[in-house]
């Protein structure tokens, strides 16, 4: 294979740059870029591959504003006649929110691919190297073209805005439970199995950190709704009941929310499944909507959070901040 593909891989930390230190038996940040990619056997007969190394910290770290740096930066690349694709390495506890953040605002046909790992260079089995290697073959080729962003895991490639993160330690822990990943690396090769329906993209380059995330429980009131309200969010999601519903204690808060002109998204915390006004009691999901609450399809809440962030970085209208939300949701 000739060296006519570039990719640029963009470091920013996470498992796959840690190792085990002997001193407080933990694993923190210490493999550099050139080694992780050292370990990619036979990498240069593949691409011509380009280093650029924004952090080496754990992703709880990463914040959503540097979620948008490193979206900047990737903007940047990709625009690049000289590069084929881009690669994110990432640490896998906040990797779906930054997969996501991206593939809402960059607007590209050049693949771009976030990748992780689950075991750290000092164990057993550190697949780092071998998902590197997966996410390579994914960037390179034609066919990831046109994708959005593309998470690749465990020789499977998902969509930035299906997966999400479903287990503490295995390696196929990035899953897409509603509809199954886009396809599989195999042979070092990409696969797809199937196409997105619809991809949407969000233009801005500003956001708004102070979102908040709230799960629902029997029993819960208002006084959480209130804690942020004059804490100053700027918006709040809360993952409900079911199909979509609250207990009644919920409801004064949600009034005094949207009172004040702060947009409530409602998401279900069920893993799957969408939420819709089927429910006309008090608190029910017809009942909500009549309020004002904007309903988050079938995303998880912590990535409707980051989607939030951003229409709310683009405009403060209520109307406008419920139609990107809900775009393509009801049609």
């Amino acid at each position: 294979m000739s060296n006519k593909n570039k990719v640029a891989i963009i470091f920013t930390g996470g498992t796959i740059s840690m190792k085990i230190d002997p001193r407080i038996h933990a694993a923190i940040p210490a493999l550099t870029s050139e080694e992780i990619i050292g370990m990619v056997t036979n990498i240069e007969s593949f691409s011509d591959i380009e280093v650029i190394n924004y952090a080496n910290i754990p992703s709880p770290h990463i914040t959503p504003s540097m979620m948008m740096e490193i979206a900047k930066l990737v903007k940047e690349v990709i625009k690049r006649d000289d590069i084929t694709g881009v690669i994110v390495t990432h640490g896998t506890d906040t990797l779906e929110e930054t997969a996501y953040l991206l593939d809402l605002i960059i607007k590209t046909s050049k693949p771009i691919v976030v990748v992780g790992a689950m075991r750290n260079g000092s164990e057993l089995g550190y697949d780092g190297s071998s998902n590197l290697s997966a996410a390579l073959c994914t960037a390179i080729s034609n066919k990831s073209k046109n994708k959005g962003v593309l998470v690749v895991m465990n020789n499977e490639v998902n969509a930035a805005s299906e997966v999400t993160k479903t287990n503490t330690l295995s390696l196929d822990t990035f899953k897409s439970p509603e509809f199954g990943p886009l396809g599989i690396v195999d042979n070092d090769e990409v696969i797809f199995y199937r196409d997105m329906v619809s991809h949407q993209f969000i233009d801005t380059n500003v956001i708004k950190e102070k979102v908040g995330l709230i799960k629902s429980v029997p029993g819960m009131e208002s006084d959480i709704l209130d804690f942020y309200i004059d804490a100053g969010y700027s918006g709040l999601v809360v993952e409900a009941l079911g199909r979509g519903n609250l207990p009644p204690a919920m409801i004064p808060g949600i009034k005094r929310a949207i009172s004040k002109n702060i947009p409530v998204v409602m998401v279900s915390r069920c893993p799957t499944g969408r939420v819709l006004d089927s429910y006309g009691y008090e608190g029910g999901g017809k009942h909500l909507r009549e309020l004002g609450v904007i309903f988050g399809g079938n995303l998880p809440g912590q990535k409707v959070r980051i989607k939030l962030m951003l229409a709310l970085g683009l405009t403060d209208t209520m109307s406008e901040i419920k139609e990107i939300i809900e775009q393509n949701l009801f049609l």
